[in-house]
């Protein structure tokens, strides 16, 4: 019965505001657990992680950090060191990590792993090309990657990419210029210039990023 008036009446503070308002946002009603992300972001540099950047995310108390550039399975090395990193800093906090793609069920954002993928000749002139080559690979292969993307071959995921929310239908294979909602997005930037990369937005935030990597690698260089 206690449990039951607790969950109708809310949180102790109220529920948050829809979501909007937390995206690279600063000030106290809009962001939550800044300390953490910042100590894990000293942390990964004095442990020689090739962190990239972080951000405040859609969902209040999600937040996202980049690793990268990496070459090839070193990926997966930097990675998953980072993600030991966080839960040890979170610790220091008192705050568990939640790596799961769909944390909060209805209309908040998932959480992904979006991976950019380039290749040397997709980053030269003419790279376009190359892009869209691997990108065509990548469309007659999506059971394949969605089994890779999580830890539960696609069961995870399937709450996540629904077709809403910045997310593509699990079901379907897309891509697009700066299309957020593509399976796979070529970066508006990358269009223009005509080379650079591409992101898969499939991989879910608790995938693991050694399969990841090797998966992407057996399709774009038709090693399978």
């Amino acid at each position: 019965k206690q449990w039951y008036q607790r969950r109708v009446r809310g949180p102790k503070n109220g529920f948050p505001a829809p979501q909007g308002q937390y995206y690279c946002a600063v000030g106290t009603q809009n962001v939550f657990g800044r300390k953490v992300v910042e100590a894990h972001y000293r942390a990964c540099m004095y442990a020689g992680i090739k962190i990239a950047g972080s951000n405040a995310e859609v969902m209040p108390s999600q937040w996202e950090y980049q690793v990268g550039p990496c070459e090839g399975i070193d990926m997966g090395d930097h990675l998953w060191v980072s993600r030991w990193i966080l839960m040890r800093v979170a610790e220091e906090f008192g705050i568990s990590v939640s790596l799961d793609p769909k944390p909060v069920p209805g209309e908040w954002n998932g959480a992904g792993c979006h991976t950019n993928i380039s290749t040397l000749k997709m980053r030269e002139e003419g790279g376009m090309e190359h892009i869209m080559a691997a990108i065509e690979k990548m469309s007659g292969k999506q059971r394949e990657h969605i089994a890779e993307y999580d830890p539960n071959q696609g069961r995870d995921n399937s709450r996540r990419l629904t077709g809403r929310h910045e997310t593509a239908s699990i079901e379907t294979f897309s891509h697009g210029v700066a299309n957020r909602g593509a399976s796979i997005r070529i970066p508006r930037q990358c269009a223009h210039d005509g080379k650079g990369y591409f992101e898969d937005r499939r991989p879910a935030s608790n995938c693991d990023p050694y399969s990841v990597t090797s998966r992407i690698m057996k399709t774009i260089c038709a090693l399978d």
